[in-house]
């Protein structure tokens, strides 16, 4: 042993103690306000049906029509491979996944809209779809047929239409609540958010409907759908998303980019509203920025080029759709909006292999850096955060198996569970 170092100090131990006390209220916002990712569960896309065509078979129908949709248009693994450009060592396993996904859980989240995708219809014709919404969403959760996620998208808080926003609201609550409860996976979305006192009215309405039917204060949480310009820059120049997000008071599950409202808002032409347009980029990263370590999660928004008609124009909205989504896996927005049954092929397509071809070296490096036996990265405790997370996403969507991953890790998912950091209430499921 070499010899033994002597230690000194200069401060008294008051100075550390007073330093803690001046910090003790920032400690305690840091915690109130970053929280960090609830780790949980969360859905590849979101669907959105509208609230007269919601059936009770809409999850198992649109899985049959993608399953159709290959059938058609890419009937093996080979054929799907080169209309989207997979390698050779993805095509099989890629295209064999997909299928299986598409006949198993063909719909992650899905959403009945009551909002654009529904439009204005009388008060007794609205009350009457949000009622059958909520009879059709208990049953399936009853009978095992729902998608793990399932709620609704109610029209806005601006004056022309938020009384008949509330109402759905309520009425398709009170539809669940008498149908035995409000199911685990709920999920509200509230858009054309422009100001944070609408935000702060949806915290209001939950309040109020939480006290009327006797249900545990904070139960219930939503998303907040970010499409107009105003939603991201206030006019004071501040960041408008980041004080929705307080505004929320912790029920905020969600920030989700509405493509084409946004873009029209900012004036972009009908030809150029994509989710990929520097607008679009600029929105999802002041998104992204206020939403980190919040807990509240940011989802992508959707193309409106449907894979429809002949084959070579149903491959090229394939490769439309596939860019897109494994451009917005690259930069982490890990959710997106799919509009028509044939977008879920590629949707699971992009998600399945952005997951597989960096399966391997996420694993290995995070098997380094748990075992301390070095490598040619050096990582850190964060990165060993983004490598488990990655490793868990792919398991929840269904690219990974645990075998495989615990093969090449030599790790069990509460391992992953405890690198990727601390776990909090789900603030979905908190609509239960």
């Amino acid at each position: 042993m070499g010899q033994q170092e002597k230690v000194a100090t200069s401060l008294a131990g008051a100075v550390g103690e007073e330093i803690s006390a001046s910090l003790a209220p920032v400690d305690a916002e840091l915690e109130r306000r970053y929280p960090g990712d609830p780790g949980t569960r969360q859905p590849v896309h979101t669907v959105y049906v509208p609230g007269d065509v919601f059936a009770a078979d809409t999850v198992r129908s649109w899985g049959d029509r993608a399953l159709a949709a290959l059938d058609e248009h890419a009937p093996d693994a080979a054929s799907f491979a080169a209309v989207l450009g997979l390698a050779d060592d993805l095509a099989e396993p890629v295209y064999t996944r997909v299928r299986a996904k598409l006949e198993r859980e063909p719909i992650e989240d899905l959403r009945v809209d009551f909002e654009d995708g529904y439009g204005n219809r009388t008060d007794a014709e609205e009350d009457e779809a949000a009622a059958r919404a909520a009879r059709l969403i208990a049953e399936a959760y009853e009978q095992g047929t729902a998608a793990p996620y399932m709620g609704i998208r109610m029209k806005c808080m601006e004056a022309p239409v938020r009384a008949r926003g509330i109402r759905t609201l309520d009425v398709f609550l009170s539809g669940l609540l008498e149908a035995g409860g409000l199911p685990e996976g709920l999920v509200l979305t509230l858009p054309k958010v422009t100001y944070p006192e609408q935000v702060t009215a949806m915290v209001r309405l939950l309040e109020a409907f939480e006290e009327a039917r006797g249900l545990t204060p904070g139960r219930i949480g939503f998303e907040i759908q970010i499409e107009t310009s105003q939603s991201i820059l206030a006019a004071d120049g501040t960041a408008t998303v980041a004080r929705m997000i307080q505004a929320a008071e912790g029920r905020a599950t969600g920030l989700h980019y509405g493509t084409f409202d946004y873009s029209a808002c900012l004036g972009v032409s009908a030809a150029h509203q994509a989710s990929d347009h520097p607008a679009a980029d600029h929105a999802k990263a002041v998104m992204q920025v206020a939403a980190a370590g919040t807990g509240v999660r940011v989802s992508d928004g959707s193309t409106n080029v449907l894979p429809v008609g002949p084959t070579a124009q149903v491959h090229d909205a394939w490769r439309l759709h596939y860019g897109l989504t494994r451009r917005a896996l690259a930069r982490a927005y890990y959710q997106g909006w799919d509009m028509h049954p044939g977008h879920i092929p590629t949707r699971y397509a992009a998600v399945f292999a952005f997951y597989r071809e960096g399966f391997e070296q996420a694993a290995a490096r995070l098997a380094r850096y748990a075992n301390r036996t070095g490598g040619d990265v050096m990582d850190e405790p964060a990165t060993a955060k983004a490598l488990s997370g990655y490793l868990l996403r792919g398991l929840d969507c269904g690219a990974l198996d645990i075998g495989e991953v615990a093969r090449l890790t030599g790790l069990t998912r509460a391992d992953l569970e405890g690198f990727s950091g601390p776990r909090r209430g789900d603030l979905t499921a908190s609509a239960q």
